[in-house]
């Protein structure tokens, strides 16, 4: 009984100390940049973090990838690397935004597979969702029609996602999940003002008009509503789907659908985290684009509840701060 007793105790200390290792491709972006910063607040010893850059090697190709695996041996996967683009570059490239897209994402599940990964949660986006839908949009929808014309590659590259984790599951047993996080914002974005998403482009303008003395130009007349959601929010979200979420469903990350915030009040706070004082130009000339996009939290409020979300303005005077100090090695 002594033997068999100290056998199991044995086991649960070796099975304590075994390391974690996570592996975050794309992790020197937007969200890896985040999940950099929130996983350090709290470290592990038991926990490796992983953050690879495009650097590390070429994921569409699957003997690069493989090579990663071998070197690091991880046995988590967080998946944000992809190739992305504005709206013009999508319109112009989407055969490419498929191809290289459904590459990389099926390198990088194939070898989470190979090389036995206890869980891999890759980075969806609510762009995937069907152009003609109801509101709100929850995880329910996500094959129930042809996403938006402008961006079908990128978009039914990620739903494949959703399908390869539900494949590898089901045939093999594997824990491999997916987030889908509304519009993201924070430090470390990419600001360009043609290619980059509202909140950092509206940052990089603001930048020029102060730092110029010239008027705001903002496109369109400020009225289109939009969930945003802090990077390190979605980190710390993140890092709790790694840990906890047991689903291979995916699950979507967000602020409720009260807390949707009309463009007009992003370039409001944006301005005042700015401090710029000259005239804002609504240019209605300019299309609008969709007027909403609402997406329900309900899902993630039945798991947490009481999860805090940074205050909007708050998040927003942070990542103006970080921007305006790291204006010349910022991405833009």
């Amino acid at each position: 009984v002594v033997v068999v007793e100290f056998q199991r105790l044995s086991k649960m200390a070796a099975a304590a100390e075994e390391q974690m290792v996570v592996l975050v491709t794309g992790g020197t972006g937007l969200v890896g940049k985040a999940i950099e910063k929130i996983s350090s607040l709290t470290p592990n010893p038991n926990e490796k973090w992983v953050f690879l850059s495009s650097k590390a090697g070429d994921l569409s190709d699957l003997e690069a990838t493989r090579k990663i695996f071998e070197e690091h041996k991880p046995t988590h996967v967080i998946h944000l690397a992809a190739m992305v683009g504005g709206l013009f570059r999508n319109l112009r490239l989407n055969l490419d935004f498929f191809r290289i897209n459904s590459l990389i994402n099926d390198n990088v599940l194939r070898c989470c597979f190979e090389f036995k990964v206890k869980k891999c949660v890759s980075c969806l986006s609510t762009c995937i969702f069907p152009d003609k839908t109801t509101y709100p949009i929850d995880e329910t929808m996500v094959h129930n029609g042809p996403p938006h014309s402008s961006n079908y590659g990128y978009a039914y590259a990620k739903r494949m996602i959703d399908v390869l984790n539900k494949g590898y599951h089901d045939q093999h047993g594997c824990q491999f999940t997916s987030v889908i996080p509304t519009n993201i914002y924070g430090p470390h974005d990419n600001f360009s003002i043609e290619d980059g998403h509202v909140i950092p482009g509206l940052m990089h303008k603001v930048y020029k008009a102060k730092r110029d003395g010239t008027p705001l130009s903002v496109w369109g007349s400020g009225s289109p509503l939009r969930q945003f959601i802090f990077s390190e929010d979605l980190a710390r979200l993140f890092i709790w789907v790694l840990r906890e979420y047991k689903e291979i469903a995916p699950i979507i990350l967000s602020v409720g659908e009260e807390d949707e915030v009309s463009i007009k009040t992003v370039v409001e706070s944006i301005v005042e985290a700015a401090g710029f004082t000259g005239p804002v130009i609504f240019d209605t000339t300019k299309s609008d684009g969709q007027f909403k996009k609402t997406a329900s939290n309900a899902k993630l409020r039945t798991y947490l509840p009481d999860f805090q979300f940074t205050p909007f303005k708050q998040g927003i005077k942070e990542s103006v701060d970080w921007f305006f100090a790291n204006y010349d090695a910022a991405r833009k």
